[in-house]
C-alpha cells in the first residue's frame, strides 16, 4: 500500500520532525534506530519503511542494542499506564500466581547472566511460551543472545510501526 493510498504512512511522512522522532521514540528507544528512519522520509509504501527498520537494527551497535532495551519493561511487569506494553504483555496478564512468580525468577537470573531484561516480541504468546523461551535462552552465550535480542527487537519494532501508520478509524470510513 502506497502513502498515497495510506493515511497513516501519509501522515507519518509529513508530520514534523519531532513529532515523528517522538513517535519513534516510542516504537524504539535507540537513538540511532530512531535518526535511521527519520533520515529516510519520506516513505513510499509501508514496506520500504519496514525494510529501513530492519536495516536500521540490524545495524545496531552492542551500545544501541542497550539504549533499545532499556526501553522495555520486565515481561510480566508492563509499565503502569503504558497501554502498550499491556498489550504486547497480555499472555501473561491471566498466568496463575506460580508462573508470575517463576517468570520474576527468570527475568532476575536472567538479568544477572546478560545484564539487561529478558526481550522477547511478546504480542501473541502466552505467558507458557515466554516462560519456556525465557528457560531456553539463559543458556545462550552472550553473542547467540545479542542476536536473538536484535531477532526479537526487530519483530517488535515492525509491529510497533505497523501501528504507527495504520490509518485513523476515521478514515477508513
Amino acid at each position: 500500500m502506497t502513502a498515497l493510498e495510506n493515511p497513516g504512512l501519509a501522515r507519518f511522512n509529513a508530520s514534523e520532525d519531532s513529532a515523528a522522532q517522538t513517535a519513534l521514540h516510542e516504537v524504539c528507544a535507540s537513538a540511532a534506530w530512531v535518526g535511521a528512519i527519520l533520515a529516510r522520509r519520506p516513505y513510499a509504501d509501508v514496506e520500504g519503511l519496514m525494510r529501513t527498520s530492519d536495516t536500521a537494527t540490524a545495524g545496531l551497535t552492542a551500545q544501541d542494542l542497550a539504549e533499545a532495551m532499556a526501553g522495555h519493561p520486565p515481561i510480566g511487569r508492563p509499565r503502569p499506564g503504558d497501554p502498550t506494553s499491556s498489550r504486547e504483555q497480555r499472555g501473561m496478564a491471566g498466568a496463575s500466581e506460580e508462573l508470575k512468580a517463576e517468570m520474576l525468577e527468570l527475568n532476575l537470573a536472567y538479568q544477572e547472566r546478560f545484564g539487561h531484561v529478558f526481550l522477547i516480541c511478546a504480542t501473541g504468546r502466552t505467558g507458557e511460551q515466554m516462560r519456556d523461551a525465557a528457560r531456553e535462552r539463559i543458556g545462550n552465550t552472550p553473542e547467540q543472545e545479542r542476536e536473538t535480542v536484535r531477532t526479537e527487537l526487530g519483530r517488535i519494532n515492525r509491529i510497533r510501526l505497523a501501528r504507527l501508520v495504520e490509518p485513523a478509524e476515521e478514515e477508513e470510513a
